[in-house]
């Protein structure tokens, strides 16, 4: 009887042991109970084994528990910004819309100054030319005192329009409307970045150096470092840091596929064939306008000046006709230069193959960088590049089927914007 009784307790406490704390307790409770001869021997042991189990089940779970408290806070901690952090990126926010206050400041002073200048040298041109008409029709005290008068308005005007034509105002005002705009653009960057997640180091030094390059692609001052208004070559404009990708192993992923990134480079190649190509063509020829504008200006008044200087003499016909024919005609010139803004569109142009340039870098970094984990995701690039072409994704991914059969023969630009 005491054998079959061991072997019951034995059976139980096996049981028990594979189960959890609910079962263990189950199990004891449904133990059969022992006679009390030959029991005490038996029972001791069964109850320190239970006891054991049992103690080893709540350490098991204190351990887990522990565990799971520690991952938790460890989650927790990485999860919290840094202050410092913080700090800086809204010292950096502050600094970017101070900038963009400034540079609308600015470019609301020299477009001014276009309107200004424009009005001012044209008038004086205009007044130049009538009394330079009214000289050749009289003789004795008047002619002098008009001859002097319009020889000397004749010379200021060529001044103002030589130094009008070295800062180009209207291309000065584009300057600082593009400026304006990519500051406010980086201040909202920066406001994304604070709210949707944890700010790093890394996002203080990448805003640092987009504010440091948007300030040497607009400077405002004017002396010693204004960009060169008649520029040997014409180049897009470029207003973002230079990055640097290290390689490393292809995988694929993150939103992330072949076709995508097939899709990505026909895209980058029609860009650099069709739109960054274009709109530096048309940089060209509005450069080489601006050009013979500037040049046509002030020639014209200088010699309506040395025209006007010679008029009551032998040769009075020929230097009446000069001085109001050429006075005449340098005030069309310096409307259609000024007041038509040709430098303002030569900077458009630039800045248009500037915009497309940043698109191709940007396209071009992601697909270089082998570790699919540090690329923006595919999915969202890809509607990224969409929008900012002005296109919905099925006609993104037409153009690049297109410019995949044809080639170097497609016909249609990338973007739709402009």
């Amino acid at each position: 009887m005491a054998s079959l009784q061991s072997s019951s307790v034995i059976g139980s406490l096996a049981y028990s042991s594979g189960r959890c704390r609910r079962g263990m307790t189950r199990a004891a409770i449904n133990m059969p109970k022992l006679g009390r001869t030959g029991s005490l021997s038996l029972r001791l042991p069964a109850r320190d084994l239970i006891q054991e189990v049992m103690d080893m089940g709540i350490s098991l779970t204190a351990e887990t528990t522990s565990h799971v408290e520690k991952n938790y806070q460890s989650r927790t901690v990485s999860n919290v910004s840094d202050p410092i952090v913080i700090a800086k990126l809204h010292a950096i926010m502050e600094a970017v819309a101070d900038r963009v206050e400034m540079h609308k400041n600015i470019r609301e002073q020299r477009d001014n100054w276009n309107s200004l200048l424009l009005t001012s040298i044209n008038a004086i041109t205009l007044t130049a030319a009538t009394m330079a008409g009214i000289a050749a029709t009289n003789v004795g005290g008047p002619l002098m005192a008009l001859k002097l008068s319009s020889t000397l308005m004749y010379l200021a005007a060529t001044g103002m329009l030589v130094v009008m034509n070295k800062i180009q105002p209207s291309q000065l005002v584009e300057e600082q409307r593009n400026a304006a705009r990519l500051f406010k653009q980086l201040h909202c960057q920066i406001q994304t970045t604070l709210s949707s997640g944890n700010p790093t180091s890394s996002d203080i030094e990448e805003a640092i150096e987009k504010v440091l390059a948007l300030d040497k692609a607009y400077p405002l001052p004017l002396i010693g470092v204004m960009l060169e208004k008649f520029p040997k070559t014409v180049e897009p404009a470029v207003w973002w840091p230079q990055h640097r990708r290290r390689q490393e192993g292809r995988t694929y992923g993150n939103g992330w596929s072949v076709e995508l990134e097939e899709e990505m480079r026909e895209i980058v190649g029609v860009l650099k064939r069709k739109d960054t190509e274009d709109y530096l063509r048309l940089g060209k020829i509005a450069l080489k306008v601006n050009k013979i504008l500037s040049i046509s200006g002030p020639l014209l008044t200088g010699m309506a000046a040395c025209g006007t200087a010679f008029v009551g003499s032998s040769h009075a016909p020929w230097a009446a006709i000069v001085g109001v024919v050429a006075g005449a005609m340098a005030s069309v010139v310096n409307t259609m230069e000024h007041g038509g803004q040709v430098g303002m569109v030569f900077e458009m142009y630039r800045n248009n193959a500037g915009f497309f340039r940043l698109m191709e870098e940007t396209i071009e970094s992601n697909l270089n960088e082998r570790d699919v984990g540090r690329r923006e995701n595919g999915e969202l690039f890809e509607m990224k590049v969409a929008l900012q072409l002005g296109r919905s994704l099925s006609g993104l991914k037409n153009l690049a089927a297109s410019s995949s059969k044809k080639g170097e023969a497609i016909d249609e630009f990338a973007s739709k914007l402009f």
